[in-house]
């Protein structure tokens, strides 16, 4: 049985564990991203997991079954954040799997497939630009150029942030997770308003929308303020703020299906008050649920930029972050779920995800499915991000079920 005061305790400890800030400062590699991860994995060990970890520092406990040949049957979300982010993000998805499985244990489960439990690492962007890192090492997605090409705002790279927690990153291209997986489950807050909206405690995830990220550095001249008059200046700032507008009104003509663009990043250089700004560099996230509706925008998107600064006078360079494809939750995956759901006897709904996850990376290969509980007012990133633990062990309850049906061999995923 899933025990709430036991959950409870696990996500007070977990908020404890932050760097000093609003709300919960966990970003990847960090002391606190650290400490977070040891007691996630403490509490694996105390619920009986063997624990491993990988060379980009995942951690995956394994609860046996009684066929280790098997498939493993795969669960987990993140532990790190963004900055001044929230307790719940990802945080739901380790701790009710690691509740999940004691919950097991003790109900005296029998089960046939080793259930293996994942704290990815680096889920987030907000550090290195590019999100669902340590989904995209054990999947075998990430190359030694990654590595090095990606960069903290303090230049740290993510080979250098591992080579600082002793793990390897020289050994990336050979780190791909090789034992056979039966399905992947993951279970999050929504980070939207739907559920809450619609009085709904639980949503079956359909799909993943999934984002292009790139930065853009839009070059001017740097000249005097104060002695340059207005028809003989090249000004990066004013050229990149109309590109910033054509953005989002270039996202927002396209509505069925929706795609969404956001410029997150504004970099001015040099930033001085009476100094022309002669250089701005801009991080934009375009997404969709569909890769032909979000590759249609970004190609105007670059269209525009290109008109924006010739008619401007400017010189522009895009580097790429990140191209990840949008992808459909396994029908069958669906299915068990919402069994799950009917049997814990709670009102749901199917529903579409516009915020990437782990378990975008898991669903090419194997039959995978994902599990929205609601956030209040759909706050998420932020420290006032809360979800009800009333809705938490609801969420938990659905996942025990689910982990229990998957992990019997007669249960067949078509």
């Amino acid at each position: 049985m899933i025990q709430k005061e036991r959950l409870a305790k696990d996500f007070e400890a977990m908020a404890r564990l932050t760097d000093v800030g609003d709300g919960i400062n966990r970003l990847a590699f960090t002391d606190a991203d650290w400490a977070g991860r040891q007691y996630i994995v403490d509490r694996m060990i105390d619920a009986g997991l063997t624990v491993e970890a990988d060379g980009f520092g995942n951690v995956i406990g394994y609860k046996a079954g009684k066929n280790p040949d098997l498939p493993v049957v795969m669960v987990g979300s993140h532990t790190d954040s963004v900055p001044n982010g929230g307790n719940y993000d990802g945080v739901v998805g380790v701790l009710s799997a690691i509740e999940a499985v004691r919950s097991m244990t003790e109900d005296n489960v029998e089960h046939d497939h080793t259930i293996a439990v994942v704290d990815f690492m680096c889920e987030e962007s907000s550090r290195f630009g590019a999100a669902t890192l340590g989904s995209k090492a054990m999947r075998g997605e990430l190359t030694l150029d990654d590595l090095h090409r990606l960069v903290d705002k303090k230049g740290i790279s993510i080979y250098e942030a591992l080579q600082s927690r002793n793990l390897n990153p020289d050994g990336i291209e050979t780190m791909e997770y090789t034992r056979p997986v039966k399905a992947f489950t993951e279970i999050h807050i929504e980070q939207g308003k739907v559920l809450e909206h619609e009085q709904k405690k639980i949503g079956i995830v359909t799909g993943i929308a999934a984002a292009e990220r790139f930065y853009v550095t839009i070059r001017g001249n740097a000249d005097h303020s104060g002695a340059t008059p207005m028809k003989l200046r090249h000004d990066a700032l004013c050229g990149a703020s109309k590109i910033i507008l054509g953005i989002e009104e270039i996202a927002s003509i396209q509505e069925e299906p929706p795609v969404v663009g956001t410029v997150g990043v504004v970099e001015v250089i040099p930033g001085a008050m009476n100094v022309i700004p002669g250089a701005v560099k801009l991080g934009v996230d375009i997404r969709s649920i569909s890769k032909v509706a979000r590759d249609s925008v970004v190609t105007l998107i670059k269209e525009f930029i290109d008109v924006i600064c010739e008619k401007r006078g400017l010189s522009y360079t895009i580097e790429p972050i990140a191209q990840d494809h949008p992808v459909a939750m396994h029908p069958a995956m669906i299915r068990e779920i919402e069994g799950a759901v009917k049997a814990v006897d709670v009102e749901y709904m199917t529903m579409p995800s516009g915020a990437g996850h782990d378990a975008m990376h898991w669903a090419d290969v194997v039959p995978t499915g994902m599990i929205f509980i609601p956030c209040r007012e759909g706050i998420s990133h932020n420290p006032a991000e809360f979800a009800d633990m009333a809705d938490i062990i609801t969420g938990a309850k659905v996942l025990d079920t689910v982990l229990r049906k998957l992990s019997l061999e007669t249960t067949k995923l078509v």
